[in-house]
């Protein structure tokens, strides 16, 4: 979450008339960026993972766990405690963590402290600083309240009691929902204006509908009889019985049962601005497959789901579209958008001579004005296009304090737009004024329950982006082939019974083998000339492969096929040795020790594993076990309870589940640096 202003927040009626300026400004703002920055090179491998929680409070009288809504007082205690702890507290490696706000009032987000850079110490502390992390919140909770890295909580909007302490969805001023009162949002003035303003531009509440998983004794048809169908408080409250929602389906009306989601996202610092969008573009198509193999959100306002994921649900709680963007009224001056400003990616960016037009497939609608803006500035054709389709939506949220601002120190505008486009991948310029350069951020992925299977997605991804950029690897697929990939990526059960578009040649042309490119920009760059054939960092600055002056390019559609998870982590065909192949052998480039070996191969394990269970399927399965479950897809108060009871138990390694974690589980048992181990 990024800064948060402290300010007069503008209704939709007032913030729409500042969208163009807002539009005009924030690409005057990036301009500046780009002439200060775009030869910038040279930039270490700098890295960092974001991990939210939500604090659940358990009633053990009632048995009933319950979203705690203390996050202001819960951060404020973290604050002055972190503020107080010098890097003597804090384990080796590490610099004090911190805590962030985010949407939903029981959330908060960590980040470390300072970035990791490319040594493998710092590659393996990672699992020591997210428990680290995690014990720092739960010593300053109340004895009953414990942090959970969870994705979706299971009767977040049931008709009970599901908060503490409890409050009435009848007051929901910003929302209008039927089901989530006024606070479960971070009373920031940010948030519900966001929410408020979304619903306000779509001119009606959002319907996300889930399609109910039919048990044995579930109804048929399925009519949620928790829905309150005839309230009258809102102008929006019948929209549930009047079609928003669905027959079969699990209804949810409001943003906070998507931006009240828990996710791990990474954010990587590239070379220059050329390997970032390299970077980019080779992410995109690995986005769905994360997804599908981190799912861990298959229960939803008190009902299982026939999906798995999440991110369905955030991309219809954010659609700010109008009706006629969403082309179910013709109108002559819009857009018509295919998607949520939560989504998937619409465009490959790169510049690379592999990124071929027939790629991006899919309509991707774009600010012509901004577009020619860009051109005339000099940005080359697939980056204007990018910044232009990124910049057709509207600030959703403008304080009145920030509509004048000195476009050459401050990119506000910019991120203003930038950064409520929420896709799988986000490209990242420079902020002004900061030693920080060209990042990307990897964001499908679902938070997991324990620190160490959080720290291998992290560390797995990590070592897959410089895999990417060593073998110059081209896991180029069309763009609408991606889009297929995340709607199947939700299914439940995708990871082991699912089949997603992969490329089936990755390498480089001309090559049989992974080989390792050398480095670029070779004043700045580690390893330098000379250096020994193994690598001790993990490094940015890898160059790009020339076209070959003969080359025979084939039909787009022969590039690709249809593939299971298994397939695309462990190989299939001579010209694939899969995710894990590429690892595996990146890593057998890398000067890493036999115990620093053993470390990164058990998260490798972890990732292979988890193509045959999930974490959702362990709780959709964990549910359908229970004594109480009534095989009518319902998740009751107690249901919930004892998951809730069961995955911390998990998390400390009461609880043993060889199906999700290894034999010899114990929470942090992971790498721990050697007391002489460099920085």
């Amino acid at each position: 979450m990024g800064l948060l202003y402290l300010g007069t927040p503008l209704t939709w009626d007032e913030a729409k008339q500042y969208a163009d300026h807002v539009r005009e400004h924030g690409i005057t703002q990036f301009l500046h960026t780009w002439d200060r920055v775009k030869d910038r090179c040279g930039d270490e491998l700098l890295w960092g993972d974001e991990v939210e929680y939500m604090v659940v409070t358990f009633d053990d009288e009632e048995k009933n766990a319950k979203l705690s809504l203390r996050q202001t007082e819960i951060l404020a205690k973290l604050s002055q405690v972190v503020g107080d702890l010098t890097n003597d507290d804090t384990p080796a490696l590490m610099t004090v963590p911190t805590f962030h706000p985010e949407y939903g009032r029981y959330m908060l987000e960590s980040t470390p402290g300072s970035p990791y850079t490319g040594s493998i110490p710092d590659l393996l502390s990672v699992e020591t600083n997210m428990h680290y992390r995690r014990t720092l919140a739960r010593k300053h909770l109340k004895a009953n309240e414990i942090p959970f890295t969870f994705t979706c909580f299971p009767r977040l909007g049931t008709r009970g009691v599901f908060t503490e302490p409890h409050f009435s969805s009848d007051d929901a001023k910003s929302s209008h929902s039927l089901f989530l009162p006024e606070e479960i949002t971070n009373p920031h003035a940010r948030f519900p204006t966001l929410t408020a303003n979304i619903r306000s531009r779509r001119g009606s509440k959002v319907a996300i509908n889930l399609p109910i998983f039919i048990d044995e004794r579930t109804p048929r048809p399925f009519v949620d009889p928790t829905i309150p169908w005839q309230r009258s408080i809102y102008p929006e409250d019948p929209e549930a019985k009047n079609g928003a929602a669905l027959i079969d389906h699990i209804y949810m009306d409001a943003m906070g049962f998507g931006m009240g989601c828990c996710c791990l996202q990474l954010t990587f610092q590239s070379c220059n601005v050329d390997e970032a969008r390299r970077m980019y573009d080779a992410l995109v198509p690995v986005g769905p497959i994360m997804l599908a193999l981190t799912a861990a959100s298959p229960a939803w306002r008190g009902y299982l789901a026939d999906v798995d994921c999440r991110w369905n649900v955030i991309a219809g709680s954010v659609d700010d579209r109008t009706p006629e963007e969403r082309g179910l009224k013709p109108s002559k001056d819009n857009y018509i958008i295919p998607k949520s400003r939560y989504d998937s990616v619409d465009l490959y960016i790169s510049n690379d001579w592999t990124n071929k037009p027939e790629y991006n497939d899919a309509p991707a609608p774009y600010n012509k004005g901004i577009f020619q803006r860009l051109r005339n500035h000099g940005i080359d054709e697939m980056l204007a296009k990018h910044i232009a389709h990124l910049f057709i939506r509207d600030p959703v949220v403008i304080f009145s304090e920030t509509i004048n601002q000195d476009d050459i120190i401050s990119n506000d505008h910019f991120e203003n737009i930038q950064s409520t486009n929420w896709q799988t991948i986000r490209f990242k310029p420079p902020p002004p004024n900061s030693p920080i350069g060209w990042r990307v951020e990897f964001r499908s992925m679902e938070v997991q329950m324990t620190d160490f299977e959080n720290a291998a997605f992290a560390v797995f991804i990590v070592l897959l982006s410089r895999a990417i950029l060593a073998f110059n690897l081209n896991f180029y697929i069309p763009i609408s082939k991606v889009d297929q990939n995340m709607a199947r990526a939700q299914r439940r059960d995708a990871a082991r019974s699912g089949k997603f578009y992969f490329r089936k040649d990755v390498l480089p042309p001309g090559h049989e083998t992974l080989t390792i490119s050398p480095p670029s920009c070779s004043g700045s760059c580690s390893p330098v000339e000379g250096a020994p054939m193994k690598e001790k960092l993990l490094r940015n600055c890898f160059p790009p492969v020339p076209r070959p002056s003969h080359m025979d390019d084939g039909p787009i559609e022969d590039e690709y096929e249809e593939m299971t998870v298994e397939e695309i982590f462990v190989g299939k065909g001579s010209k694939f040795p899969g995710l894990l192949g590429v690892v595996e052998a990146y890593i057998d480039a890398l000067d890493v020790d036999e115990e620093d070996r053993l470390q990164i191969s058990k998260y490798l394990d972890l990732v292979r594993r988890r193509s045959l269970q999930t974490p959702a399927t362990w709780i959709r399965n964990f549910v359908r076990s229970h004594p109480s479950y009534n095989r009518d897809s319902v998740v009751s108060q107690e249901i919930n309870y004892d998951l809730m009871v069961a995955v911390d138990e998990i998390e400390r390694g009461v609880r043993h589940v060889p199906e999700l974690l290894p034999e010899d589980y114990t929470p942090n048992n992971g790498y721990h640096s050697k007391p002489d181990s460099p920085a």
